[in-house]
């Protein structure tokens, strides 16, 4: 339970970064279809990266390595990654078509990280931070 309970803290805490960071870049850069599509990428790399370093101290408990295996974890990581960001692009931009505001297009990026996080702790548990 324990361990659940830290994915969902560390979730929280990439989703903010994730959100965060979109929100950040189309108020610098503007509101333009081009920029709101590179800020979720920004918001996707920026997600990502807080969020294996969490999984893996926090809540997986596993230590870094200068080796082939922190390699391995990675990119198994980085594999889980793309399909459930897929889910995450997909109700995001969903949402950003559907409803046409700003707001909703966030709240679609939160229910898809959300939806897409519940199905990558099972995939990181079975495959990426297995012991």
């Amino acid at each position: 339970m324990r361990k659940l309970i830290y994915y969902w803290l560390a979730a929280v805490l990439a989703i903010l970064i994730n959100i965060g960071s979109q929100w950040a870049f189309v108020m610098t850069f503007g509101q333009s279809d081009t920029m709101v599509i590179t800020s979720v990428l920004v918001g996707t790399i920026t997600g990502f990266l807080a969020k294996y370093i969490l999984d893996k101290v926090l809540v997986f408990e596993v230590a870094f390595e200068a080796s082939g295996e922190e390699v391995r974890q990675f990119f198994f990581y980085g594999v889980t990654g793309v399909i459930t960001t897929l889910i995450f692009w997909g109700t995001e931009l969903g949402f950003h078509i559907a409803f046409e505001q700003e707001v909703m297009r966030y709240v679609g990026g939160v229910v898809g990280l959300c939806v897409g996080y519940c199905l990558k702790f099972v995939l990181d548990s079975m495959f990426v931070f297995r012991k």
